[in-house]
C-alpha cells in the first residue's frame, strides 16, 4: 500500500490566479483610459504606452540579469504598474521623465523588495511621488482637456490647486471655483485639467462596479475611504463653508477615485482582514482630508496611501485572528 501524502493547508481550490486578477483590473481601467484619450488625445496614448513599455523592460532586465530569475513580465502586474503610473501623470510630461518614473516604480518600489508579493509600498505611487518631488514643475503643469487638437495645449490649475490658493488668501472657495469656471458637473464628467486618471470619475466607478461583480476586489477599502472623506470633509465644511470645500468636491477631484478604487486595494500592500481594511481605509480617508486642507500639497491621496501601506504589517498583526489551540 502506497503512503498517503497530504499537502499543507489550505485545501480549497480556487479558479483565481495572478494573471486572471491582474488582467481583470486592466479591463476595469479601459473606460478611464478611453476618457483620457478623449480629453487629452495623443498625449494620453504616448504617456501610457511609454510607461507600460518601460515598466515591462525594467522588470525583465532586473529579473533576468540582477535577480537571476525567470522573467514573469506577462503576469500583468508590470503592465498595471505602468498604467497606474501613467494615470498619475500629466499628459504633457516628457517621455524621459516618464521612463525615470517607471524605473523607480519597478526598480525601487517593487523589485528591490523581491518582486511581486514582497513589496511594501504601491510601486506606481512610489514612482509618482518620486517624480513629484524631483520634477515639481513638470509634474504640476496640467494641460486643459483638448482632445486631438493640433494646437498647443493650454495649461491651467486643477480644482484642488484653486481651492488651496483660496484657502491661503482667505477667498471663499466657491467664489474661486466659480471664477475659474468649475462646476460640480465638470468635476463629475471630467472636464477639468489634471492627471490622466483623475478626469474620469464616472469611468472609474464603472471599473469599480466591474471589479466588484467579478470579485476581483471587495468593497471594504474604497467604501470606507469614501465614507471617511465624506464625514470629515463634511464636518470641516459645516464648520466653515467658505474655507473648506464640501464632500462632493473632495470625492470627485484629484486622485480620490483612482486611488481608492485601484491603488489602495492593491493585494500586496493592503490588509488581509475585513477589520484591517476598515482601519486602513479610514486612515487613508482621514489623512487625505488633512493633507488637502492643511498640508503644503493640494493633493494628498498618494501620500495617504503610501503612509498606510507602511502601517499595513502592524494592522495585519493587530487584526490577526485568534488561534484555535
Amino acid at each position: 500500500m502506497s503512503n498517503l501524502i497530504i499537502s499543507p493547508s489550505p485545501h480549497i481550490h480556487s479558479r483565481d490566479s495572478i494573471e486572471k486578477n491582474m488582467y481583470g483590473v486592466l479591463i476595469a481601467l479601459i473606460p478611464a483610459f478611453i476618457c483620457a484619450i478623449v480629453f487629452f488625445g495623443l498625449g494620453a496614448i504616448t504617456v501610457t504606452l511609454t510607461s507600460v513599455i518601460a515598466c515591462l523592460v525594467f522588470e525583465y532586465l532586473i529579473q533576468k540579469y540582477i535577480l537571476k530569475q525567470q522573467p514573469t513580465i506577462w503576469d500583468g502586474s508590470a503592465i498595471i504598474t505602468g498604467v497606474l503610473l501613467a494615470f498619475n501623470l500629466p499628459s504633457s510630461l516628457p517621455v524621459w521623465i516618464v521612463i525615470i518614473g517607471a524605473l523607480v516604480a519597478i526598480g525601487v518600489g517593487k523589485m528591490s523588495f523581491g518582486g511581486l508579493g514582497n513589496n511594501i509600498f504601491n510601486p506606481a505611487l512610489v514612482g509618482r511621488v518620486f517624480l513629484l518631488i524631483s520634477f515639481p514643475v513638470q509634474m504640476t503643469t496640467w494641460p486643459i482637456p483638448h482632445g486631438f487638437s493640433t494646437t498647443d495645449a493650454l495649461t491651467g490649475a486643477t480644482p484642488l490647486a484653486i481651492a488651496k490658493g483660496a484657502f491661503k488668501t482667505g477667498q471663499p472657495i466657491s467664489d474661486a471655483l466659480s471664477a475659474a469656471g468649475f462646476s460640480n458637473e465638470d468635476l463629475v464628467l471630467g472636464n477639468i485639467g489634471g492627471s490622466l486618471g483623475e478626469v474620469a470619475a464616472l469611468a472609474l466607478l464603472l471599473g469599480f462596479a466591474y471589479m466588484l461583480i467579478r470579485r476581483i476586489i471587495t468593497w471594504h477599502i474604497p467604501v470606507t475611504i469614501f465614507a471617511t472623506v465624506i464625514i470629515f470633509s463634511g464636518i470641516l465644511h459645516l464648520a466653515s463653508p467658505d474655507q473648506f470645500a464640501g464632500p462632493v468636491f473632495h470625492l470627485f477631484t484629484g486622485g480620490m477615485m483612482l486611488g481608492a478604487i485601484f491603488m489602495a486595494t492593491d493585494y500586496v500592500t493592503s490588509p488581509m482582514s475585513y477589520k484591517g481594511m476598515f482601519i486602513y481605509g479610514a486612515g487613508i480617508g482621514l489623512l487625505t482630508v488633512v493633507i488637502r486642507n492643511f498640508g503644503a500639497y493640494p493633493e494628498g491621496m498618494s501620500f495617504a496611501i503610501l503612509i498606510m501601506n507602511g502601517f499595513t504589517p502592524l494592522i495585519n498583526r493587530y487584526c490577526k485572528p485568534v488561534r484555535f489551540a
